[in-house]
């Protein structure tokens, strides 16, 4: 039995096309994304920005409307850009789950204050202490962290308050598990150490627990 090697032009289209529908084929394919870029770059080398007619500033606009429409395809395609590093953190923290962001939990502490209830206000400024550095992905914390661990591992980043963590952690632990009395003194304490972290710039980042 003999194989033909001389087709009639309807089975040689006949015999491409089914070599092509191969998926080796199929998988060397250029995606939309490199035809994209393909034309994108074909467009560039089209310019000719030394022989165009007109004033000189011409071709730099040329070249920032094609910058802007690049930047609308990345948008629709990726989304807007994380232009910082602060992160949504909920979760467990010090024994309680709490959802609240730093900021809420900041002003649930100045309301408590404001109230004369400084055990709440201490305990709530420690934990918007610890939420703000976790937003801010310097010291992450999880279901078992205590309030001296925190105090540690932000002192790794910040370790010219390592003393005021270490107080501040003695202090939200004799508030919420040893019965002691918060006083103003301790919240404005610790209410100063949570602007000044929140301002400083850490020596480590991402200090994980």
């Amino acid at each position: 039995m003999s194989v033909p090697v001389d087709p009639d032009a309807p089975e040689a289209r006949q015999w491409l096309l089914d070599e092509l529908a191969k998926s080796d084929y199929r998988a060397a394919q250029p995606t939309w994304f490199d035809r994209l870029a393909a034309a994108v770059r074909d467009w560039f080398a089209s310019l000719n920005f030394g022989g165009v007619d007109g004033p000189p500033e011409l071709g730099a606009l040329l070249v920032i409307l094609a910058v802007v429409a690049a930047l609308v395809i990345a948008f629709f395609v990726f989304g807007l850009p994380r232009l910082t590093r602060k992160s949504a953190v909920t979760g467990d923290l010090f024994g309680q789950h709490d959802e609240r962001d730093a900021a809420a939990i900041r002003r649930a502490a100045e309301t408590a204050a404001a109230a004369g209830d400084f055990d709440l206000a201490i305990a709530e400024i420690f934990r918007s202490t610890a939420r703000g550095l976790a937003e801010r992905t310097v010291v992450t914390t999880n279901p078992g962290t205590t309030a001296h661990d925190f105090a540690l591992r932000a002192a790794v980043a910040f370790p010219e308050f390592a003393d005021a963590l270490a107080a501040a952690a003695s202090s939200f632990d004799g508030v919420r598990y040893l019965g002691r009395t918060g006083t103003r003194e301790q919240y404005d304490a610790m209410a100063t150490l949570e602007r000044s972290l929140g301002a400083a710039r850490p020596q480590l980042q991402a200090v994980g627990v």
